[in-house]
């Protein structure tokens, strides 16, 4: 049987005209780029000619070879700086971060500021060499608690979670089973504070009665009585450092009695009291900058931020330039300082010695190009960036006309209304406010600079974590939701819709997150 062919395809007939010629693509232009280091503005390589259609794994590859990496290759977020346009829209982006290419993101960029005929100044940035995942869905709805949940903490090795509630009670889950393991009952009043030793041994809860309790994790048990001495709430809490204390560091405690008291885990009592505010003390956080047990930063709604001398509590500076009650304070050192000798490795110290080395020896990476900066925000609308201690870092030693150390670097302009939270990066390089205007925004965190506004949420956003890697940011608001940012493009990344309330709290460690807020129910959001 012959084989049949098929028949011949029918020609495309465009009216009687013949088929238009393809177009011949654009050869790509060239252009040249100085690669220039984000953390010290130096030029890591003399200034290249590349193709403008370069991708950004090109780009990476590339700034690993001209910069002669010995290593393994370093992964690096790129961005060029916008002119400045006193036109553009309030809260416009400031910058491009290159996703694509450069002839995609910076030459196609709709402000058209920059030509072929440029120099382009690329911002190499480098990266946490782990990548966290977003997490897209609620694996858990922890119930239990029967008032609302006001604080929410991860352990520093992200295996259990402390939650504390209006009920009184502050409650411990296993993150393994994902159940509850333990009630800790003995405050009389709203748990408002729950903070973990970095060593993972104690936590410490505070709370509407004026108490500060110490819990063993592993058992749920009281360590002791309760630590009494405020006459009120307590607001924060805050533990020593390991690198400066490994076999039992001190809790520093504020209040709205407007004291702080600094606690000796040992003795069980307060070792001294900070009387200075004059109202009531919003946040207390213990840095590791200063003298040889740290220094103590406590910010009041007296409209002052004042720094004390954590070993004898003497009074060292006290900043006054903030017009309302200072509410929230971040520190770039406060990701290493909580997680204390744990990495992203996982692995465990043995001996108080070897964490105390692992733990230092992470706080000076962190500080090896730049000082111990201090950010504190306030119901006027703004933040302050301060430099109090610019000779913790050997990078400021070449700088010849240093600042007076009580005057802030910059202050951030821009949020419309009071600002609720404001957290520094595990890195330190960025910062992020979140206020009750219902925007976030980001910053740059040595200088202060403005970097994006993060528009989504349709309430106040009350809280924001950022994963370990530095790459995504998770905020909490009051129009019970969750939104997970995209750092490269400044646009949601996940939106976790599942509280019926407003969320009041959120943790983010690995690539688990946990929320809880006015609907009483703890949720733990995975990939």
């Amino acid at each position: 049987m012959a084989t049949l062919l098929p028949p011949p395809k029918r020609q495309k007939i465009y009216h009687g005209v013949p088929e238009p010629e393809k177009e011949a693509s654009e050869p790509t232009p060239s252009i040249v780029v100085q690669f220039v280091s984000e953390d010290d503005g130096r030029h890591l390589a003399p200034a290249v000619n590349i193709p403008a259609n370069v991708s950004r794994e090109g780009l990476e590859a590339l700034v690993n070879r001209l910069s002669e990496q010995d290593e393994e290759p370093v992964p690096f977020s790129f961005h060029v700086k916008l002119p400045e346009d006193k036109n553009a829209p309030a809260g416009a982006p400031t910058q491009v971060v290159i996703s694509k290419s450069i002839e995609a993101d910076v030459l196609g960029h709709p402000t058209g500021d920059f030509t072929t005929e440029d120099v382009i100044v690329v911002h190499c940035s480098p990266q946490s060499v782990f990548r966290v995942r977003p997490a897209t869905r609620c694996s858990s709805t922890l119930s239990g608690h029967s008032s609302p949940i006001l604080c929410a903490s991860f352990s520093p090795t992200g295996n259990l979670l402390a939650t504390g509630s209006g009920d009184t009670n502050a409650r411990l889950w296993d993150l393994n089973t994902e159940t509850p393991s333990h009630v800790l009952s003995g405050h009389k009043g709203w748990v408002l504070c729950v903070e973990w030793e970095a060593m993972e041994r104690k936590l410490a809860t505070g709370g509407h009665d004026g108490q500060v309790r110490l819990w063993d994790p592993k058992t749920g048990k009281a360590i002791g009585e309760a630590l009494r001495g405020h006459t009120k709430h307590i607001m924060s809490l805050a533990w020593e450092p390991i690198h400066l204390n490994p076999s039992s560091p001190r809790l520093a405690s504020s209040s709205k009695d407007g004291t702080v008291r600094v606690w000796s885990t040992l003795t069980r009592r307060s070792e001294y009291t900070l009387g200075g505010h004059s109202a009531s003390v919003n946040v207390v956080k213990w840095g590791g900058a200063g003298g040889k047990r740290g220094v103590l930063y406590t910010a009041s709604s007296d409209r002052t931020v004042r720094i004390w001398d954590a070993e004898t509590g003497r009074p060292l500076h006290t900043l006054k330039e903030h017009a309302h009650w200072v509410t929230t304070l971040t520190l770039n050192t406060d990701f290493v300082l909580r997680t204390g000798p744990f990495d992203h490795i996982g692995k465990k110290p043995v001996s108080d010695e070897e964490a105390q080395k692992l733990a230092q020896a992470r706080y000076d990476k962190l500080l090896s190009t730049t000082p111990e900066l201090l950010i504190s925000g306030s119901d006027d609308h703004t933040l302050f960036l301060w430099s109090l201690f610019p000779s913790t870092s050997p990078a400021s030693s070449d700088t010849t006309t240093k600042p007076s150390s009580t005057k802030p670097i910059a202050r951030l302009t821009g949020h419309q209304r009071q600002i609720s939270h404001v957290v520094f990066s595990p890195d330190g390089k960025w910062v992020a406010s979140a206020a009750w205007d219902n925007s976030v925004r980001i910053w740059e965190g040595r200088t202060g600079k403005f970097v994006a506004t993060l528009r989504g949420h349709v309430g106040a956003v009350y809280r924001l974590a950022w994963s370990a890697d530095g790459r995504m940011l998770i905020s909490a608001s009051k129009d019970s939701t969750l939104k997970i940012w995209d750092l490269k493009t400044y646009k949601i990344k996940v939106d976790l819709p599942g509280h019926t309330d407003e969320v009041y709290c959120v943790d983010f460690v690995a690539d688990k997150v946990v929320s809880g807020g006015r609907d009483r129910t703890v949720k733990i959001w995975k990939n």
